[in-house]
């Protein structure tokens, strides 16, 4: 019995490896499969993080139609001009002027100073500065309005200290700012887009290309049977698991390779920040991928064609993107597309990422997503297993109605050669 029990576990190996190694072997030689298992993950995230390289926003150009022509209005210019956000780019006569100049995208914005505006803050009323802003992009947007505020603070205070009667430089400090604030940068302290967004997006290009490369293999296997079927009739392909594991463990090898090099050298290249520890990158990468891996076998019975993965996978990348809460925050969701994204491995792989990488957590920190991932893993995978049943079950069926139809046409043709034979022999 334990002989019997060793030579089935050792035939379960040896048909593992296999299937591993004609997977592995279809992989190197399918060139659609090899660009989005090797080409696009090493090339597309260098692209896309070069385009984020410079990080914060800088010099955005503003339109100044100063109608004042005071000294405050030109020292609120100064300041203004000299923030590394923003640059005055022109001087306009008129507010239409300027507008004009949005509209055509020359400028993201006006700063407008009205006639009185040094008129009513020496009869010491409140004056005002106008910030027009182009809100079709967020970014120019908040450099140029948070310059504006931060300049208009400045000369608030200046302003109030020159007309306060206190003796003393800490009673001035006190009538100006009786409630002071300090800005404080926790996480992502230089305030760059790449480092908020590029962690992020390099997961989902992560399950993108494989979900991409997996389904291009399905679909190769199928156009390569003669029959069109996921799981060939062979001795090696007789068993649930060895088929399951030995697929998903030529998958595994070739993205665990991908999946270093873009959380570890991507960020490196582009001095992107990086917290990430060797251990917990490990223990967050392992689901994230096996989740990967038996979601696009799961879904790969739905591929018949190697066009159809196109389809299926690269015009859900920019919604999954958004469903991870990266771009929006998850509470502003609504209830129904939290729990879309809950099937999917990017939700909590790109949420758990950012954690480690851009927050300096670990493991302990990232509990919820690490125990998701293996709850995915764990189901995905036993998805898997039932689909594959499937497809070896409808395969047999398959063969044996094409094998009774063979015999019976042979049985046909037999019984008809013999009839034919015996009509003749009388006649001799």
């Amino acid at each position: 019995m334990e002989n019997g029990l060793f030579t089935k576990i050792s035939n379960g190996i040896k048909d593992m490896c296999y299937i591993w190694a004609k997977e592995m072997r279809s992989t190197i030689t399918d060139e659609g499969v090899l660009i989005f298992f090797i080409l696009v993950p090493l090339l597309y995230p260098l692209l896309y993080s070069w385009i984020y390289n410079n990080e914060v926003v800088k010099k955005v150009p503003v339109a100044i139609v100063d109608l004042s022509h005071s000294q405050t209005s030109r020292e609120f210019i100064r300041d203004f001009d000299a923030a590394s956000e923003v640059k005055a780019a022109y001087y306009c006569n008129s507010i239409d002027e300027a507008k004009d100049l949005v509209a055509k995208q020359v400028v993201h914005g006006v700063v407008y100073f009205p006639k009185n505006f040094a008129h009513k803050l020496y009869r010491g009323e409140q004056a005002h500065v106008s910030v027009y802003c182009d809100m079709s992009l967020m970014l120019t947007y908040k450099a140029i309005y948070q310059t504006a505020q931060a300049v208009a603070s400045k000369m608030n205070s200046a302003i109030q200290i020159s007309h306060s009667i206190d003796f003393t430089n800490r009673d001035d400090e006190i009538t100006t700012k009786p409630l002071d604030y300090e800005e404080v940068p926790i996480f992502n302290t230089t305030g760059g887009y790449g480092n908020a967004i590029i962690p992020g997006v390099l997961i989902l290009i992560l399950q993108q290309t494989l979900l991409l490369g997996i389904g291009l293999a399905a679909g190769t296997a199928r156009e390569n049977n003669r029959y069109q079927e996921l799981i060939p009739i062979s001795k090696h392909y007789v068993g649930i698991f060895r088929i399951v594991l030995g697929k998903s463990m030529c998958y595994f090898m070739v993205f665990a390779v991908m999946a270093a090099y873009l959380t570890l050298c991507v960020p490196h290249f582009f001095h992107f920040t990086s917290m990430v520890h060797a251990i917990d990158l490990i223990g967050l990468m392992i689901p994230f991928l096996l989740a990967v891996i038996f979601f696009g076998m799961a879904l790969s019975c739905l591929v018949r064609y190697r066009e159809n993965v196109m389809l299926l996978v690269v015009f859900t990348s920019i919604p999954l993107l958004f469903l991870t809460g990266i771009s929006w925050p998850e509470t502003n969701m609504p209830d129904l597309w939290k729990a879309f994204a809950q099937l999917f491995p990017s939700t909590f792989g790109v949420r758990g990422f950012l954690r480690i990488s851009s927050m300096g957590g670990t493991l302990d920190d990232i509990e919820p997503e690490f125990t998701a991932l293996w709850i995915q893993t764990v189901v995905y995978f036993f998805a898997t297993c039932a689909v594959y049943r499937y497809q070896i079950i409808k395969t047999r069926k398959q063969a044996y109605a094409r094998m009774d139809m063979l015999k019976a046409k042979a049985a046909a043709a037999k019984s008809k050669k013999q009839n034919k034979t015996e009509g003749i022999a009388p006649q001799s």
